[in-house]
């Protein structure tokens, strides 16, 4: 192998799950270390390991890369696929990456990730369905120019990756979505690579699940 991908517990660890996607997707071969999280943003294990003491964190034929958006655009260097390839397409698939990676954190804290659990109704706070309606919108916008079922057409791209732990987000806590939304969301969650993510998440040590993220949020 010619690498280590280090990740985080799959059940909670969005950002790991968009590295795990853009490695896997461009077909680099690397082992997958899961470090296991502790929800505190100071897990031990990460910080022995990982230079911003945060996972994703890539080591690849001596370079090292520790951020998610990051690691997909050394990916797209490797893979070039992995982003549309029409310029205009490009862009727009750049930008809403780099919307996704810096912002909807009202979102990110009313709905943590756990795609493991069903909270159907919670975390509905006016700014998460703020951030809600704004991917909606952009998700729509982007099948329109591309045609779908992808983002940007039929095969998945690293902006799918970058909104698949918000597709498990939505599928945890089933906020009111369209109808193309829901399309999507069932055919994200429905790729092998996704599918492959949730299995494993099934699987990991009862002993690794954090009490705050398993039950409903308020």
């Amino acid at each position: 192998m010619s690498g280590v991908l280090f990740i985080g517990n799959r059940r909670y660890s969005s950002w790991s799950l968009r590295g795990w996607l853009a490695v896997r997707l461009a077909g680099l071969d690397v082992e997958v270390r899961v470090l296991r999280i502790d929800g505190t943003g100071a897990s031990p294990q990460v910080r022995a390991v990982s230079p911003s003491g945060t996972v994703p964190y890539l080591l690849h034929e001596g370079n090292a890369i520790w951020d998610s958006l990051a690691i997909g655009e050394y990916c797209a260097e490797l893979a070039p696929g992995l982003w549309p390839a029409q310029p205009m397409a490009r862009s727009f698939a750049r930008t809403i990456c780099a919307q996704m990676h810096g912002g909807f954190r009202d979102l990110r804290v009313a709905m943590p990730m756990n795609c493991c659990a069903r909270f159907p109704g919670a975390g509905r706070t006016p700014g998460a369905l703020a951030d809600i309606a704004r991917i909606v919108a952009l998700w729509q916008l982007a099948m329109q120019r591309g045609g779908g079922p992808f983002l940007f057409g039929t095969a998945m791209t690293l902006a799918d990756a970058m909104f698949a732990p918000v597709v498990a987000r939505f599928l945890t806590y089933a906020p009111h979505l369209p109808t193309d939304a829901e399309i999507y969301c069932q055919t994200v969650r429905a790729h092998p690579l996704v599918a492959e993510w949730h299995a494993d998440a099934q699987a990991e040590p009862a002993d690794w699940q954090i009490a705050k993220y398993e039950t409903a949020p308020v």
